[in-house]
């Protein structure tokens, strides 16, 4: 039997259960291998950062308090322990923080049942909390980058030296892309040592909804009504400056026909309004506010093309959710779009700007590809082939 001690300071819990839910839909992969007979035991640590008085009375914090100590998703028991939060002025030092937080847990833990190893679910806060973790419970240590948790934070030369300590430490890395694990291996950290571990997918909720049934189906469940012969360009993400969507909205002055629907709640929503409003394109595009998980694969079936001109990504889940419902994408050449975006049927590689992505959607939209076709650019991704990749690496790092 593997046992498993995992930290994702990004993670469902009952007062944000939609937070981090890519990670948890990987958690519940290895748990649905346990279930079936795989000997694997996961604990999974979700550290709860909270500020001191009076800020914690704020949101998110005054409801992030309620967390309970643990919690269950699914048929997996996951801890919540709290550590002291410095906003702003903390990132930094967080690891160290939570690495105090999580100790007292993880050695009682390990010492009614000895785990294998510590794993990290991100490079930055979690990998150099891990590490230290690791070393006080004397087993190895695995850690995965995602993106940002190394572009931005390798910015920071104090995040920096913690990331390349806690790589130099690990006994074997992750990267959801081959180009993150070149970005991390110009950082200083050992390529041989770093594994591409690429997204999953849930199937059973990604797949192809014959566009124009899903598209029928918009004013009841999105309250979104189109004109008829519309193309439809969908944005998902949240409204904040590095995804980018004022350049979809850009784009959309050089497609007189085509109506922009934004997937997401943020900070540049009253910007992005504005933007609008300036460019006289207020009616053609449509701010849809948050979308449940459910609703998602509607709107991306229902859509001619997704359009995400984020500034970073490692490699983003959305991409492929979109493709496995049958739409094609327009994305900048950032992070593993290349490895996602290998031929036409898929999309197009657009430079971050109005008229490079106004381009690039007009060769999409002018030239529709079957939606079986642009399914089948993802047939090997899921959740099942990803934790079953996920178990092999730490099979391996253990000697098990």
């Amino acid at each position: 039997m593997l046992r498993v001690l995992s930290l994702s300071t990004l993670f469902p819990c009952p007062p944000r259960p939609g937070f981090g839910k890519f990670v948890a839909n990987q958690m519940r992969g290895v748990s649905r291998l346990a279930e079936a007979g795989a000997e694997i035991d996961l604990t999974m640590i979700n550290p709860i950062g909270l500020p001191p008085f009076p800020l914690s009375l704020r949101p998110p914090y005054r409801a992030l308090a309620t967390c309970p100590a643990t919690s269950m998703l699914g048929g997996l028991t996951v801890h919540h322990p709290r550590f002291r939060l410095l906003p702003i002025i903390g990132g930094d030092s967080n690891p160290g923080r939570i690495a105090r937080a999580v100790l007292p847990l993880a050695r009682r833990l390990h010492a009614e049942a000895p785990f294998d190893l510590v794993d990290a679910q991100f490079f930055f806060p979690d990998g150099p909390a891990a590490m230290h973790i690791a070393a006080a419970l004397g087993v190895p240590c695995t850690i995965k980058a995602r993106g940002s948790d190394v572009h931005y934070w390798s910015t920071r030369p104090r995040a920096l030296a913690q990331i390349r300590a806690a790589a130099q430490a690990s006994a074997g890395m992750l990267s959801v892309s081959e180009a993150l694990k070149r970005d991390m291996v110009a950082l200083g950290l050992p390529e041989e040592r770093i594994t591409v571990h690429y997204t999953g997918l849930d199937r059973t909720l990604f797949r192809v909804t014959p566009r124009h049934q899903a598209r029928a189906s918009l004013p009841d469940l999105l309250g979104l009504t189109l004109p008829e012969s519309a193309p439809l360009v969908v944005c998902p993400g949240a409204l904040i400056a590095i995804k980018g969507q004022r350049f979809a909205i850009e784009a959309l002055r050089d497609l007189p026909q085509a109506q922009l629907a934004l997937a997401g709640t943020g900070a540049d929503g009253g910007p992005l309004r504005k933007l609008a409003a300036q460019s006289g394109l207020a009616e053609r595009v449509h701010f849809l506010g948050h979308i449940s998980h459910d609703a998602l694969p509607v709107l991306l079936s229902a859509a001619d093309a997704v359009v995400l001109p984020s500034e970073r990504e490692g490699l983003a889940n959305v991409w492929i959710e979109a493709l496995a419902c049958g739409t094609p994408l327009v994305i900048p050449d950032i992070g593993g779009a290349r490895e996602v975006v290998r031929s036409p049927t898929a999309g197009r590689i657009a430079a971050r700007n109005g008229p490079a992505i106004a381009a690039a959607l007009r060769e999409v939209l002018a030239a529709p590809v079957p939606q079986g076709e642009v399914a089948a650019c993802v047939s090997g991704f899921s959740w099942e082939a990803n934790a079953e990749a996920l178990v092999a690496f730490w099979q391996g790092v253990a000697g098990k």
